[in-house]
C-alpha cells in the first residue's frame, strides 16, 4: 500500500486506488493512514466526522463506513492477497488500526528524512543536512490533505503538518546559508518573505543572505519594514534576537561575514541573549 497526504489524498494497492469519493470516508482513512499501527479511537473518529454533537445512529455510520473502506480496499488485493482487508483495516479494543509499515505513508517518510536532517545540521555537516531536508520538502505536492474535507481533529493535525513544512524550509535555509549560498537563497527568500510578513525567522534569513550578498541597505530595509508590520499589525516590535540582528548589520559586525558561524540551531538565534 502507497499512502499520500501531504498533497491531495492518494491510496493506492496495486496501484489501484482505495480512496472513497464521499467526504467522510475520505476523513475516516486520513486519520487512520497518519497513525499507520496505531489504534484511532472510535470517539476520535466521531469527532473528526461530527464534532461535539454526533447523531444517535453515528456509531453504525461509522461501521458502514469502515465496511466500505474495507471493500474497497479488498477489491484492490484481490483473491490471491496474503491477508484480508479486515486484517489490514482492522477492529481493536476501542477502535480501529491500519496495519500497514509507517513508509507506507509519505508523512513518515518525511519526517524520517526531516530527523536525519536535524542531526546532519547539529553535527555540522550542512550539506548532508541540506540535501535531507531538500529531499523532504520534495515529498510535499501541495497543501496537506488539500482536497480533503476537514473536521476538528483532522484540522490540527493539517497545521501541525504545515507548521512542520514552514520548519523544514526555515532549517534547509540555515544549512544553505552556512555553505554560503546566501545568493542562491534571495529569491525563494523574497517570496517567504512576501508570504509570511510576520514570520521573524524568515526575515532574519533574508537579512542575513543580503547583507552577505553586499546588499547592506537592502537588509536593513528589510528589517524596518519587518518593524513597521509588526507594530502597525501586533503592535509590537521585533522580538531582541532580530533587534541584535539589526545592530550588528548596523555596526558591521565580522561574526555577520563568517559562512560557517556558530553552530545554532537557527539563523533567527544568531543574536539569541
Amino acid at each position: 500500500m502507497k499512502i499520500q497526504v501531504l498533497g491531495t489524498l492518494s491510496a493506492e494497492v496495486n496501484e489501484e486506488s482505495i480512496v472513497p469519493t464521499a467526504g467522510k470516508p475520505r476523513q475516516i482513512l486520513s486519520l487512520l493512514a497518519l497513525s499507520p499501527g496505531r489504534v484511532v479511537p472510535v470517539p476520535t473518529l466521531m469527532e473528526e466526522l461530527w464534532g461535539t454533537k454526533p447523531p444517535q445512529s453515528a456509531l453504525a455510520t461509522l461501521q458502514t463506513y469502515i465496511l466500505q473502506l474495507r471493500r474497497r480496499l479488498g477489491s484492490a488485493m484481490g483473491p490471491d492477497a496474503p491477508g484480508t482487508a479486515k486484517e489490514v483495516l482492522a477492529t481493536r479494543h476501542g477502535g480501529y488500526v491500519m496495519e500497514i509499515p509507517a513508509e507506507s505513508v509519505d508523512v513518515h517518510a518525511y519526517e524520517r528524512m526531516v530527523a536525519e536532517g536535524r542531526s546532519a545540521f547539529d553535527a555540522g555537516d550542512d550539506a548532508i543536512a541540506a540535501d535531507r531536508f531538500r529531499q523532504a520538502l520534495t515529498l510535499w505536492q501541495g497543501p496537506a490533505l488539500v482536497d480533503v474535507r476537514t473536521g476538528p481533529v483532522l484540522k490540527i493535525e493539517v497545521m501541525r503538518l504545515e507548521e512542520s513544512r514552514l520548519g523544514t524550509v526555515e532549517r534547509r535555509i540555515d544549512a544553505d546559508l552556512r555553505l554560503g549560498r546566501h545568493s542562491e537563497l534571495l529569491p525563494e527568500l523574497t517570496e517567504l518573505t512576501a508570504r509570511y510578513p510576520q514570520h521573524e525567522g524568515l526575515h532574519s534569513q533574508a537579512m542575513l543572505a543580503l547583507y552577505r550578498s553586499g546588499r547592506q541597505a537592502s537588509a536593513l530595509d528589510v528589517y524596518h519594514k519587518l518593524r513597521i508590520r509588526l507594530i502597525e499589525g501586533l503592535g509590537v516590535e521585533p522580538s531582541p534576537q532580530v533587534q541584535r540582528l539589526h545592530q550588528a548589520m548596523l555596526v558591521v559586525d565580522p561574526q555577520l561575514d563568517v559562512v560557517a558561524g556558530p553552530r545554532r540551531s537557527s539563523t533567527f538565534d544568531l543574536y539569541a541573549a
